[in-house]
């Protein structure tokens, strides 16, 4: 469904959109306020959702805004993204049992319910299609990331009130949602404009017998988009960063960034696109079976670069250096793009506010 096919969904008719889904026999995620952050959880009725909240947020600094808005999106992002629903933090990936007859290895299918999560952001959909070309490689498709994936149901919502950290419309993957949903929302006053993004989203949206969309909510769509693209002051350069950063892997700028930064780890926790892991067995106290996790990690940790027992990225200017030019650089290499959304999450949920825009300007100005 193109934008000219939109339907439009009154603002007092969201709960039939939520029922709609869970009839389904999907599980509805959305974004509810809760602990001083937004972050998915089951929802029932609309009113679960956060109307007239706003998120604040600079370097090193997030706090949600109560407002008299009815709006129900009006705020840029939570610290999770997408990732944990397809990347789980923590995952048994096979069991190893031994009996008389030797060991025998079963691999592990998490019992997954179907599921619909809403709220998802153009920036965070961006992130999905990177973590698809890591995890569904032609040859060597993750079977659990496959799992997870084939189980959801996306309906992005286009962003209108992007926050000080936000960058997207400088990487190309948003303000508006792009392509992987099954249902994308626009939210105006007086309700929600809704488009498909696949059969399973348009037989949705179908059986709410919604009337079109008028030139007038067209127009007003538009323009929302014109004003969250023109409200980022930050950005990162258009063009490809891998030759220029690869050239200054011995800038001073790197140690200037390391005497700041905590190798908390942090940046790669809520990026929605960062896919390093560890591997952990468990086994059991009478050594009869044992099962093999993955776990979240991070290029920050002073294992992580461990070869042979030996760090080969022993300090944090080197650590903070593999993360940059990975992610900004080495991704052009091994998928064709950056690895960076522009969602700004990094920015503000660092305990110390580095910037990464700021720091990629700092490094390709100063002469090295």
């Amino acid at each position: 469904m193109s934008a000219d096919q939109s339907r439009f969904l009154p603002r007092s008719s969201f709960q039939d959109f939520i029922d709609v889904l869970s009839a389904t026999g999907r599980e509805v995620l959305a974004p509810v306020a809760r602990d001083g952050a937004l972050v998915f959880d089951r929802v029932e009725n609309a009113t679960d959702l956060p109307r007239g909240m706003r998120d604040i947020q600079s370097p090193g600094s997030y706090r949600l805004e109560q407002t008299d808005s009815p709006r129900l999106f009006a705020w840029a992002n939570g610290p999770q993204a997408l990732k944990p629903m397809t990347f789980a933090p923590e995952e048994v990936l096979w069991q190893v049992i031994r009996d008389d007859s030797g060991l025998h290895f079963e691999p592990q299918a998490s019992a997954l319910p179907p599921t619909a999560v809403i709220g998802v952001r153009g920036c965070d959909l961006a992130a999905l299609q990177l973590q698809k070309a890591h995890f569904l490689q032609d040859g060597a498709a993750d079977p659990a990331f496959q799992r997870r994936l084939d189980k959801l149901f996306i309906v992005a919502v286009d962003c209108s009130h992007p926050a000080d950290t936000c960058f997207c419309a400088s990487t190309g993957d948003g303000p508006d949602a792009g392509p992987g949903h099954d249902i994308a929302l626009t939210e105006l006053d007086e309700g929600f404009l809704l488009r498909a993004g696949s059969p399973p989203g348009q037989k949705i949206i179908d059986s709410l017998a919604l009337p079109p969309a008028t030139t007038a909510q067209l127009q007003a769509a538009a323009e929302s988009s014109r004003v969250a693209s023109e409200a980022q002051t930050r950005k990162l350069p258009a063009t490809n960063l891998r030759d220029a950063l690869f050239a200054r892997q011995d800038h001073p700028h790197w140690e200037a960034i390391a005497e700041r930064c905590l190798a908390c780890g942090n940046c790669t926790a809520v990026c929605p696109t960062c896919f390093c892991s560890a591997y952990e067995p468990k086994p059991s106290l009478d050594g009869a079976e044992s099962e093999q996790v993955r776990l979240w990690d991070s290029c920050f940790s002073f294992e992580h670069s461990n070869l042979h027992g030996h760090p080969v990225r022993d300090d944090i200017r080197l650590r903070y250096r593999q993360w940059l030019t990975h992610k900004l650089g080495g991704w052009h290499d091994q998928y064709g793009r950056s690895g960076c959304t522009g969602c700004g999450r990094c920015i503000s949920w660092c305990p110390v506010g580095i910037d990464l825009t700021g720091e990629v300007a700092s490094l390709l100005e100063e002469t090295a």
